[in-house]
């Protein structure tokens, strides 16, 4: 038995449409790259001070549509055993902390770390020196 050419053809041009229509789906628009501003500002070092230690951490870019997660370590540089270690998921495009625990004289580094929870590869790291007199 022949089958009809024509119906072979429209067939699998059916099943392409239909293939292609599913694949395009929930693409959507793209989340924005993290943009992020620290302050302290990121890449610095601080002069040695009393304390209080305290970071904010500013979402500049588009907030992804779930938030994103904020952790925060600080540890004696050239140490990878932190004194002070926090992580939040937040939806504020600011967001405080207050560094405790701080060795006096000796230089330590916050590292701050931001992920969206929306797409977890679109990410932004910082980090910054101090010390506490």
């Amino acid at each position: 038995m022949m089958k009809n050419p024509l119906m072979v053809t429209l067939g699998a041009a059916l099943i392409c449409l239909t293939l292609l229509s599913c694949s395009s789906k929930n693409k959507g628009t793209p989340e924005a790259t993290l943009a992020v501003t620290l302050s302290p500002a990121n890449g610095t070092t601080q002069p040695a001070s009393p304390g209080p230690f305290n970071l904010t951490v500013t979402i500049t870019s588009t907030m992804p549509t779930k938030g994103v997660t904020i952790a925060v370590t600080a540890e004696p540089d050239g140490s990878s055993v932190a004194f002070f270690s926090s992580s939040i998921s937040s939806s504020q495009a600011t967001n405080n902390f207050t560094i405790t625990g701080t060795p006096v004289g000796v230089v330590s580094v916050v590292n701050v770390k931001v992920t969206s929870n929306s797409t977890a590869t679109n990410t932004w790291s910082g980090s910054y020196r101090y010390s506490a007199k």
